[in-house]
């Protein structure tokens, strides 16, 4: 089977259409999905997800991207994160791309993050954009090697990837490799290695093709695992079994239904 590593299911163009996407999941042997929070306000719909179905799973955390949103403290990360069907912390990292003066609020949250993966023994889902090298810089000051994580929805150079992997974190590709025009990142799926590599959708956004334009979906993650096969010269069953297996041993407490 496939997993998709990251997806939102709770947002709004899916959960309209729940049944639908599950449906479609089964359809396109995608056997697992986790289920990733961007609010500590939203986080209740990602959990209901994750208890409501065997195959999914939830992780807690707070986007970077956002001052309008209740920030987390470690301990009510902590308190969160405590429940058999959440697997991991995050999304959190550093975005940018829009906060172009680089706040250190957001600085202070990703290092909060951090320190509850750390405490909790959970992993780290890290979202970087525009902001590489201050990313790179907080996962080394405060050992995020010590919960080990993924770098989500990866589009940054080699170079990039290879300090990410020298941390020891996995790299998640989406639907972004499948573009035509994403020329640089098809030779980063290329490079990394087949035991650090996860697949994923970040649904409702980034729909590979042949679906791009529409709203994504978890289902669709087979697509990025074919494009990947193809750009590696591998069997597609060989980045199906390698990519699930990678997935159950990042999220160790992530329980195979």
């Amino acid at each position: 089977m496939f997993i998709d590593s990251h997806c939102h299911l709770d947002f709004p163009e899916l959960a309209q259409r729940e049944d639908e996407a599950l449906a479609t999941m089964a359809a396109n042997r995608v056997g697992h999905a986790l289920c990733v929070a961007v609010k500590l306000e939203e986080f209740p719909r990602v959990l209901a997800l994750a208890e409501r179905h065997p195959n999914l799973f939830a992780s807690v955390g707070v986007h970077p991207d956002g001052d309008d949103v209740e920030e987390p403290d470690l301990a009510r990360l902590l308190a969160l994160a405590d429940h058999p069907k959440v697997v991991a912390i995050g999304e959190t990292g550093l975005d940018y791309y829009w906060q172009k003066d680089a706040p250190e609020w957001q600085r202070e949250r990703f290092r909060t993050h951090i320190r509850a993966a750390r405490s909790c023994g959970k992993p780290l889902i890290i979202h970087t954009r525009a902001a590489a090298a201050d990313t790179l810089r907080l996962m080394r000051e405060e050992d995020a090697t010590d919960a080990g994580g993924v770098m989500h929805c990866f589009t940054e150079t080699r170079e990039v990837a290879e300090a990410a992997l020298d941390l020891g974190f996995y790299i998640s590709f989406s639907g972004i490799v499948t573009f035509r025009n994403a020329t640089d990142l098809k030779a980063v799926a290329r490079y990394v290695p087949l035991d650090r590599l996860l697949i994923e959708t970040d649904s409702p956004y980034l729909a590979p093709v042949p679906h791009r334009g529409k709203t994504n979906e978890p289902g669709w993650v087979v697509h990025v695992a074919e494009e990947i096969a193809r750009l590696r010269n591998e069997p597609l069953e060989r980045i199906e079994a390698a990519t699930t297996e990678n997935f159950f041993r990042l999220f160790r407490h992530a329980k195979e239904s």
